[in-house]
């Protein structure tokens, strides 16, 4: 760690469900060190969230206490402290506004960022943690557009004038999960590496017939069955359908210019084929864009200076 650079001035903890990222954050934005653990929230004995924080920022404060601001699952209903959430149309300035400061027993202060809301055909969409990695879009000047986060719950997200317009949320991750693990379609699937073609075929098939997706998942067992497709290839031909019908689902009318893909794990890398045989142009968002996130939302509170 080169803390010759710049002056340790936040600490920005992105705290997920299954995972946690921590950075120590200079005085220009850049990302000084860093700290990735397993401890999401749902891994947290007896939910000591105290304890874990504690021994995720001792390092860093040794020299005395700098701000701290915390995004992601850490403020839902199952995490340290539930926030509220702001309404779309928001940026920076209406998440600075709605910080939740909390006072750690340590006496540290953590100032929480609240999820965000939308609603669509009369059903409410919520996210916690997406909205601070888009604020950092926008500190790194990828202001407008279309962005996708890959993950469990997927997240499709228009931003327009630095501020998050709408977005939607698509279970993708999650019910490959399930079908791949509690249904008949695991037991002709085999081991071996990721197979690019038959993710190819299962996102053009996803693409192509996603109102028949229910129908059409039962092609996963009859494809390999008739040997139209190998072992090998089932998998990867489930997951590229699942994520093909999510492209199908989303408004194409609103994507103008190349989508932007923010995450950093294989699961990215599958979107970016996926957006390729969707003809959908598309661009890899930096891995520390969640801190420059921080920062900025922690700048515009007047957290720092």
């Amino acid at each position: 760690m080169n803390l010759a650079v710049s002056k340790p001035t936040l600490i920005g903890i992105d705290w997920g469900t299954s995972s946690l990222r921590a950075f120590l954050i200079g005085a220009r934005g850049e990302v000084l060190d860093s700290i990735s653990k397993p401890q999401g929230i749902m891994h947290i004995e007896n939910g000591d969230f105290e304890t874990v924080f504690g021994e995720l920022v001792q390092n860093w404060i040794a020299n005395g206490p700098i701000p701290v601001i915390a995004s992601g699952m850490i403020t839902s209903r199952n995490g340290w402290v539930e926030t509220p959430y702001v309404n779309v149309p928001s940026g920076a300035a209406e998440l600075a506004d709605s910080l939740v400061p909390f006072n750690t027993e340590s006496g540290m202060t953590i100032q929480f960022v609240t999820g965000m809301t939308t609603e669509q055909n009369g059903a409410p969409d919520v996210m916690r943690g997406e909205e601070t990695q888009i604020i950092g879009a926008s500190a790194l000047g990828i202001c407008d557009g279309v962005f996708v986060l890959p993950g469990t719950h997927s997240k499709w997200i228009t931003v327009k004038n630095d501020r998050i317009e709408n977005y939607a949320t698509f279970m993708t991750g999650e019910v490959f999960s399930a079908l791949r693990i509690h249904t008949i379609l695991r037991t002709l699937m085999e081991e071996g590496p990721f197979h690019e073609g038959g993710f190819r075929m299962g996102v053009q098939a996803g693409l192509s017939k996603g109102a028949r997706l229910l129908h059409d998942l039962f092609n996963v067992r009859t494809l390999p069955l008739f040997n139209k497709i190998s072992g090998e290839m089932v998998e990867d031909y489930l997951s590229g359908m699942l994520i093909g019908a999510e492209i199908s689902g989303v408004d194409h009318k609103s994507i103008v210019g190349p989508v932007t893909i923010i995450g950093n794990d294989n699961l990215t890398d599958k979107y970016e084929i996926a957006l390729d045989v969707a003809e959908l142009n598309c661009k890899r968002a930096p891995d520390d864009i969640v801190a420059r996130g921080h920062f900025l939302i922690a700048k515009t509170a007047g957290l720092i200076s």
